[in-house]
């Protein structure tokens, strides 16, 4: 009885390597999986890799007690892991539409997120991106830097609106129609008001730097850059004009300051005694003839060096508020302007 026991197992154990000689193939197959979903991966054959992602998840269901299978499993889910994190980082570089939509769609397929929290994601990603392109601006010259920062949120900012726009459509639902309703357009809209917001920041603390007399400059490429968010439905050019304005009026008035300082200074050293007395017995210098239409201060403010100064001062200041005077300024203007005469 014992030999008949040993003979049955033998023959159990040489019909299961028979079987197993017979199936190497297949087996040996199956044992690859995981190198080969690992290689696809590196390489970027995720199309390949998704398809053994599949076939592993229905060899689970059909063989998900076996050890080794367990094991394929898991080693596959880590290839998949690295995959995600692959394809996420590809959202974080400069990349045209067409990749955008096969990355999307791929991670559509391996039904790790949700709609939401693709949208999420994709917005985030590439919100990274769009923070380490502004982050290599020099920012010195704020002058250079603001030219730079709204050209590049004008041009970047705006493939990123109609990358998602051609990714995501707002007509579908978010969430399954027992869940809670959500706006479709919250996650998009919200995302692109802070953008606006960051950079009306960055424009107003910039401006404060001071930019010199190119202020006019500046407000047509903001302008500009609100009109081409016009088309797609967040123009910000009325929010604009009240920053414009109050830099304008802090300019005018620092200048107005500035003339009014150095009047001050200079009549502390200013005596009518001390003025030439050739001015008063010397020939009369012939004065140009003003031109129609123009106008000339008196020459005769030559006799009083501070007040010409002074002048001069204002002059420069109305000048600068030349390239760029919105008309709410008037009587923020004459303000200023009548308590610098108070002064002097």
């Amino acid at each position: 009885r014992s030999f008949m026991r040993d003979a049955e197992a033998i023959a159990c154990s040489r019909r299961m390597n028979s079987l197993t000689l017979n199936r190497h193939t297949e087996i040996l197959e199956i044992l690859e999986i995981p190198q080969l979903m690992d290689t696809c991966v590196r390489n970027r054959y995720y199309e390949e890799a998704l398809e053994l992602a599949a076939y592993v998840r229905r060899l689970e269901k059909k063989h998900g007690g076996i050890p080794v299978i367990q094991g394929i499993v898991a080693e596959v889910r880590q290839s998949a892991q690295l995959m995600l994190t692959e394809l996420i980082q590809q959202l974080r570089t400069n990349i045209p539409l067409p990749t955008c939509l096969r990355v999307i769609g791929y991670l559509r397929r391996m039904d790790v997120f949700t709609e939401a929290e693709l949208r999420i994601k994709f917005l985030q990603a590439r919100d990274a991106w769009l923070r380490s392109v502004q982050a290599a601006i020099p920012e010195d010259d704020p002058y250079f830097h603001l030219t730079k920062t709204v050209e590049a949120c004008r041009v970047h900012l705006f493939d990123i609106v109609t990358q998602y726009r051609a990714i995501f459509s707002d007509e579908e639902p978010l969430l399954a129609p027992e869940q809670p309703a959500l706006n479709e357009g919250a996650i998009f809209h919200g995302w692109v008001l802070q953008k606006v917001s960051e950079f009306l920041q960055v424009l107003e603390r910039d401006l404060q730097r001071g930019v010199g007399g190119r202020l006019d400059s500046l407000l047509g490429q903001c302008m500009y850059f609100g009109l081409s968010f016009s088309r797609v439905g967040a123009d910000f050019r009325g929010q604009l004009a009240p920053i414009f304005q109050r830099i304008a009026a802090a300019t005018f008035s620092k200048a107005v300051e500035e003339a009014v300082e150095k009047f001050q200074e200079e009549m502390n050293s200013y005596t009518l005694i001390s003025a030439p007395a050739a001015l008063g017995s010397a020939m009369a210098v012939p004065v140009p003839a003003a031109q129609p239409g123009t106008l000339q201060p008196p020459m005769v403010l030559l006799d009083f060096p501070p007040l010409a100064c002074f002048l001069n001062g204002l002059l420069v200041a109305f000048n600068d508020l030349r390239l760029c005077c919105p008309i709410a300024l008037a009587q923020d203007v004459a303000a200023c302007l009548q308590d610098a005469l108070g002064k002097v």
